[in-house]
């Protein structure tokens, strides 16, 4: 029998709703993330440079991207014999067939794969955080622990604890008491949702919960492993480590990467991030073009300015236009004399000339408050902007618009289009 020390199983089945049309169409870690890459693309690297080369990868909304993008796992040097990458959407049993209902639940359903490993520990990921984190440290930790279960945590400001599974541990790490969401933390100590845990302890745990609907790790399977009177252990992590799950905060993130010193470094040598990287000319860059503090990936094509901005692979920008503080994805063109200001627009849009974005003012968005906001345009994937619009901030476009969509010429500020149909 196969024996592995540790496998990751890794939770990428999110629709990620707070990304508004970014995931209409696609699962929250397939979204692109710094140019080249995609969200899922930071915990897998972290596995490979940790030295884990056995990962499950449970999928669930609108695999497709993703399951294209994995692949057999050969940029993360994953494609193997035994163990490599696997991909592992909910299928049909011969007693049911139904979808992943929790986190824990998706786990529990793929019992016969990790058996198939017979690991002594097994580290649950989710998919969609922007970290570089070396797991083989964390394990360290569990085992001089003796510890059952080890969280991965890390100290948040205090009025945002709320948002968190939170932790109250002694001086040891040892975790005296698990707070999932609470209205009144005892701690800013919040978990990362990384875990590390003893394979029999997590068997137990996930068997004797399997009738729980929607069981989840915060909610269930770790408040029973703590009454069980398992023992607990908190990772403090003190790296940098972000939840890009709204468009504020993935937003925040892609420009951090184009600081001076950036706190987060797509370019050390020792933690390389690995992706899929489509064969690719180099980007080409014109006379003209004007290029200032950016990322430009490869294969795009550059004649107009472009100021604090990442861009993707195959985008091309037409002359006379101006991209600043935005992010525009894979294959996107804009066209001649378009002005983007403070924009996330997605994978293979087409937008006309004489375009502007983020016009107006900070007016709260009518349909979807909450998502939209931060000031950005938010654009899906496959729309299309005709020529001469002008768009306001707050705002969100999916489909492909016509002149007719925009009054006047004009999407004011905090107004949505959604629209059936791609180009």
């Amino acid at each position: 029998m196969i024996k592995k020390e540790m496998i990751a199983m890794l939770l990428a089945g999110g629709q990620g709703s707070r990304l508004g049309v970014l995931t209409k169409k696609v699962a929250k870690p397939a979204v692109a993330f710094g140019g080249k890459y995609r969200i899922i693309d930071f915990p897998l690297s972290n596995c490979i440079n940790s030295g884990i080369d056995t990962v499950g990868v449970l999928t669930q909304y609108q695999p497709l991207r993703l399951n294209a993008h994995i692949g057999i796992g050969i940029p993360w040097d994953l494609d193997r014999n035994i163990g490599g990458v696997t991909v592992l959407p909910p299928y049909e049993k011969s007693t049911s067939s139904e979808w992943y209902t929790g986190t824990a639940n998706a786990i529990y359903q793929n019992l016969e794969y990790m058996e198939n490993y017979n690991p002594e520990y097994v580290l649950i990921l989710s998919g969609d955080h922007i970290y570089k984190m070396d797991y083989e440290v964390m394990l360290d930790f569990h085992k001089q622990n003796n510890a059952d279960v080890t969280i991965a945590t890390m100290p948040v400001p205090m009025e945002e604890a709320s948002r968190f599974g939170i932790v109250v541990a002694d001086e040891d790490g040892k975790i005296e008491k698990f707070e999932e969401k609470p209205e009144h933390p005892s701690s800013n100590l919040a978990s990362m949702g990384i875990y590390i845990f003893s394979w029999k302890v997590l068997k137990e745990a996930l068997i004797a919960l399997s009738d729980e609907k929607g069981c989840d790790f915060g909610m269930h399977i770790i408040p029973h492993c703590h009454e069980n009177g398992n023992r607990l252990f908190a990772y403090e992590f003190n790296g940098y480590w972000k939840d890009v799950g709204t468009l504020g905060s993935y937003w925040e993130a892609n420009m951090e990467l184009i600081d001076i010193i950036p706190e987060f470094n797509l370019y050390e040598e020792f933690w390389r991030i690995y992706t899929k990287s489509d064969t690719l000319p180099p980007q080409y860059i014109s006379g003209e073009s004007r290029i200032e503090k950016s990322i430009i990936s490869e294969g795009a094509e550059i004649y107009g300015e472009v100021i604090n901005s990442v861009i993707g692979t195959g985008v091309v920008i037409g002359k006379g236009s101006v991209i600043r503080d935005s992010i525009i994805m894979k294959d996107t063109v804009i066209g001649e004399n378009v002005i983007v200001d403070k924009s996330i627009i997605a994978e293979n849009v087409k937008i006309g000339n004489n375009v502007v974005l983020g016009i107006g003012d900070n007016v709260p968005n009518k349909l979807e408050p909450k998502i939209y906001s931060f000031g950005l345009v938010t654009i899906g994937d496959k729309s299309v902007i005709p020529d001469n619009v002008k768009i306001g901030k707050n705002t969100a476009i999916s489909g492909v618009t016509e002149s007719a969509d925009y009054p006047d010429g004009v999407l004011a500020s905090g107004e949505t289009i959604m629209k059936a149909g791609d180009r």
